[in-house]
């Protein structure tokens, strides 16, 4: 295949070298590790199509990666060197950008980050935002259907992507980037693409929306009793308007492991507070309230009221970023801890309150010398719920061994709240098993379908999002 490929590819699209691939085939988690004879990467939405006629003819399955940033080891390709890596990082053109309708149309390679400066020197912004904005990809985003810290007010990337360009397995094109406001020509390709992980076609490019440029902002970190007061706080700040857009929750312990984490940074609120809240609020004109003034007016009032033990709303821009930075860091402190069990799940924003607490107290209870805290976005439910190993030991065997356990366990106790195995970070290899043995019958017969529907071969990103064998039986 790669002989076939040589003549119609140019000398940079094809890469043997194993020093060069290597760093491209483990997670960034570390959990997985996978061998890829090459990787390829392609410069256009032509050499994709090339690519994947020649992979359908050779019957060669392809891992397309972006910014390698999964955390659940969807970009990771097999152990047994079956596959090749299909890297989108070079596709990284801004098509194009209309300042006019706040529209941009991105190749799959484009940074989140780089995108979003682009928007802004136009007077627009990508509201999506992730702490691996710095190397994450659009493609990626559109394929996991990407959440983050703004999702309260803007939703996930399926909200946020109008059209999308994508090569099938057969390598023809899909060709949704015209984006129709109106178009009822049966299924929806364009969101069938979004979060199917590469395992439907290969996204190239995607149209997308964008919003007006932030014209003020306002942050605030405030300490409250229990995750039922946040709850609380959250509803009297939508009450006042829809002007706030991250509603971050995190425990004591947790910030804790932040300020361990990132030099010279000090907690935003003085004294214990058993959980912390990070609030941002933004106003698109200088006609709205300012940010400041309703995060000072909200609460004000609660702190009156009890509700809320202790808040700051930050002075600078600067004292802003240090909040959020330590709201970033948060995945990289919790893998500097050590071992542990990440689970990023939903449950209805109603029962989130009690879910963390219980289901912490659940997991300490049921296995011993383990701690369970969540963190997140408690304005949708979602929460990055983690189980640490207990000190002192062996890392390989606790994962082969316990972490299994304590998985069923966690997305029982989420399956039995109603709640889903996966938020925001996808399916992957790490929960495949997980869905087939949780999935209503259903679903799992209507995934696997269309997965056999659109590629037949089984060579888009194979043993992801559906384990192997799976189906509705």
């Amino acid at each position: 295949m790669i002989d076939e490929l040589a003549p119609l590819l140019d000398a940079a699209a094809i890469v043997t070298d194993r020093d060069m691939i290597a760093p491209w085939e483990r997670d960034w988690r570390r959990r997985f590790h996978g061998h890829a004879p090459a990787l390829l990467a392609p410069r256009s939405t032509d050499q994709v199509v090339a690519i994947v006629r020649a992979a359908a003819r050779h019957r060669v399955p392809l891992v397309a990666q972006g910014g390698n940033s999964s955390m659940v080891g969807g970009a990771t390709p097999p152990v047994d060197g079956s596959a090749l890596l299909l890297s989108l990082r070079r596709m990284n053109a801004i098509r194009t950008l209309d300042a006019e309708a706040g529209r941009v149309v991105a190749e799959a390679g484009v940074i989140l980050q780089t995108m979003n400066d682009a928007a802004l020197v136009a007077g627009w912004r990508f509201p999506l935002t992730l702490g691996a904005r710095g190397t994450a990809t659009i493609g990626g985003l559109v394929s996991t259907n990407a959440g983050g810290t703004q999702v309260l007010r803007f939703g996930t990337m399926r909200g946020l992507v109008l059209g999308v360009e994508a090569v099938m397995a057969d390598g023809s094109v899909h060709d949704g980037l015209p984006a129709l406001a109106k178009d009822n020509r049966g299924y929806n390709l364009d969101q069938l693409l979004i979060g199917a992980e590469g395992t439907l076609g290969i996204v190239t490019a995607a149209t997308l929306k964008l919003v007006p440029a932030i014209a003020a902002r306002g942050v605030a970190w405030a300490g409250v009793a229990d995750p039922t007061a946040a709850l609380a706080l959250l509803r009297r700040f939508q009450r006042a308007g829809d002007t706030v857009e991250s509603f971050e929750i995190l425990p004591a312990d947790t910030l804790a492991a932040a300020l361990a984490h990132v030099p010279d940074s000090r907690a935003p609120i003085a004294g214990h507070h058993p959980w912390h809240l990070l609030i941002e609020a933004t106003a698109a004109s200088a006609g709205q309230e300012a940010p400041a003034a309703l995060l000072e007016r909200v609460l004000a009032a609660a702190i009156a009221d009890g509700l809320v033990a202790d808040a700051t709303i930050a002075a600078s821009e600067a004292q802003a970023t240090a909040f959020w930075t330590l709201r970033d860091s948060l995945s990289d402190a919790e893998r500097a801890r050590g071992p542990a069990v990440q689970h990023d799940i939903a449950v209805p924003v109603s029962a989130m309150p009690r879910f963390m607490v219980d289901a912490a107290a659940a997991c300490d209870a049921r296995f011993p010398g383990t701690h369970a805290s969540g963190f997140g976005h408690l304005g949708d439910g979602n929460i990055h719920f983690h189980v640490r190993a207990p000190a002192g030991v062996d890392r390989d065997r606790w994962y082969a061994e316990d972490a299994p356990d304590i998985t069923r366990f966690v997305h029982d106790l989420v399956t039995d709240a109603g709640g889903t195995i996966s938020a925001e970070h996808g399916i992957g290899q790490m929960k495949a098993a997980e869905l087939a043995r949780l999935a209503p019958p259903g679903r799992l017969a209507a995934l696997t379908a269309i997965k056999a529907a659109l590629d037949p071969l089984g060579i888009l990103n194979p043993g992801k999002l559906l384990a192997p064998n799976s189906s509705a039986a």
